[in-house]
């Protein structure tokens, strides 16, 4: 399992090799990223005239380290105040830019930034958007301090030890507890057949294990949702196809992982003590069956390592 981000962070030789050192980055290159020509060269995207950010492609492992980890570092090696500029390194070019190509990182990302911008009395000029293109640059640019130890950069040497030794322990401890569970709810599963007493067992599993504020299960009945088993303070009993996070996870028949549910259009304030939220479907072959969904009452709690485990759990949940 495998995601990609696009970070512009100033001079790119400084930036890779900063990113390239935290546990869970599996592989780096540098480029152009969001510019307005085709196949530029490092000399075009100097005169600041292509509209290009020099920019860092990372792959990372999410189970190994989250997306909020990586930006929280990524803004430890920038100033998110300064407008093209970093260092001493003036233009366009070296603008800041957070640029993603899974939308569902999209409402994180604005959550991070939002937090990241109360440390500061004035606005943040990091983008935010999609990514349109990138070009990866020359072979000379890539690994720039690998092959060039003692060539220019921006950012001083301990900002790349402190990369080396800080590890995203929370994920890692996290996705632990999360293979022992599903290990557990499989031997627990193993010959049951009735789907609701394995959701019943599962919610408790998972409330008694994280400690969520909010763990169950909405049945699809009809055309609505339908209270099912649960652990946690009274909820919702009735949630309409495409209402709210469970029923947009019904109509969209995919995971949705809400950092601020507040910000989510149509939101239904069953408790207004929840503040995040990860909302599963489970399915039964094509047919959506019902839906897993847990609330925490701090923001931001879900993310990749929380979804990929718990698809895989509802898989348990399937009555074939």
């Amino acid at each position: 399992m495998e995601k990609e981000l696009y970070l512009a962070a100033g001079c790119f030789w400084g930036a890779e090799h900063f990113l390239k050192q935290i546990e869970g980055v599996t592989f780096t290159e540098v480029g152009f990223a969001n510019g307005n020509t085709p196949n530029p060269t490092y000399k075009e995207v100097y005169t600041d005239t292509t509209g290009y950010a020099e920019t860092v492609h990372l792959r990372y492992d999410p189970l190994r380290v989250s997306l909020r980890f990586l930006l929280e570092m990524y803004f430890k090696a920038i100033d998110p105040t300064s407008l093209n500029q970093q260092g001493e390194d003036r233009g366009t070019r070296y603008r800041t830019g957070i640029y993603f190509t899974d939308s569902a990182d999209e409402p994180l990302v604005r959550y991070i930034m939002s937090e990241e911008a109360k440390h500061y009395g004035l606005p943040l000029q990091v983008e935010v958007m999609p990514l349109a293109n990138f070009y990866r640059a020359e072979d000379y640019h890539q690994d720039y301090l690998v092959n060039n130890p003692t060539g220019y950069c921006h950012l001083p040497v301990e900002l790349f030890a402190y990369a080396r030794n800080n590890r995203d322990t929370v994920t890692l401890e996290k996705c632990e507890r999360y293979n022992l569970l599903l290990r557990q709810l499989s031997a627990l599963a193993e010959g049951e057949t009735d789907t609701i007493a394995l959701m019943a067992n599962t919610a408790a599993m998972l409330h008694d294990t994280f400690h969520f504020w909010w763990t169950g299960f909405y049945r699809v009945v009809g055309d609505e949702l339908l209270l099912g088993p649960f652990q946690g303070p009274v909820a919702c009993m009735h949630i309409a196809f495409g209402s709210g996070v469970c029923g947009t996870a019904w109509q969209q028949r995919h995971t949705l992982v809400v950092p601020d549910v507040e910000a989510f259009p149509g939101h239904i304030a069953c408790s207004a003590a929840s503040r995040s939220e990860i909302v599963v479907p489970v399915y039964d072959g094509d047919n959506v069956i019902a839906v897993l969904d847990i609330d925490s009452q701090h923001f931001a709690t879900f993310d990749d390592c929380d979804r990929h485990f718990l698809e895989q759990l509802v898989v348990l949940l399937s009555p074939a």
